[in-house]
């Protein structure tokens, strides 16, 4: 079953897609700049500059995270899945359809969560790096959750759709 990319919806997809890694090349280029800037300064010139080091960190969890959405949507993340491996081919899919159901559901339970605990974070007021809001540099947390509950939504759709059709593995 291939599906036409020449649609609104595939036009997004592809969207996002490159958005996802223009960030995932701009993150990890400022983290190297930073880190070896960091280094360099602190080697040569005995200076540097406290935030470098948290902002650092932030960054390496943006990463971390933009990085899981980038392998929801290609569908590289990582799967425990030992059960269909031990029925028939023509069932594959069902065990990966109720895979994908469940991560999409914890995925967007964790979002809900991450969002009270950046309206949490708003709240108290708590700063980071340099008098930054904390919710500002934690915010893509619950984005990312709800993200890859909507892919693991989509997969799991089409997964449902092709066992009601009667498609095992082999129409993939």
């Amino acid at each position: 079953m291939s599906e036409p990319r020449d649609g609104f919806l595939a036009r997004l997809e592809r969207w996002g897609e490159a958005a996802e890694n223009a960030a995932l090349v701009l993150l990890l280029t400022s983290m190297m700049v930073l880190a070896v800037g960091q280094i360099v300064l602190r080697l040569f010139f005995s200076i540097g500059f406290v935030w470098v080091d948290e902002l650092i960190s932030m960054i390496v969890l943006w990463i971390a995270i933009v990085a899981s959405i980038a392998a929801a949507r290609s569908d590289r993340h990582l799967r425990i899945d030992a059960l269909s491996h031990f029925v028939a081919e023509k069932y594959a899919r069902v065990p990966r359809l109720i895979v994908d159901g469940f991560a999409s559901g914890l995925c967007f339970y964790l979002s809900w969560h991450a969002y009270r605990y950046i309206l949490l974070q708003k709240e108290f007021g708590d700063t980071v790096i340099t008098d930054i809001p904390a919710w500002i540099a934690y915010a893509i947390v619950p984005i990312a959750f709800f993200l890859m509950g909507y892919r693991f939504f989509l997969m799991s759709a089409k997964n449902a759709i092709l066992v009601v059709r009667g498609q095992g593995e082999e129409a993939a």
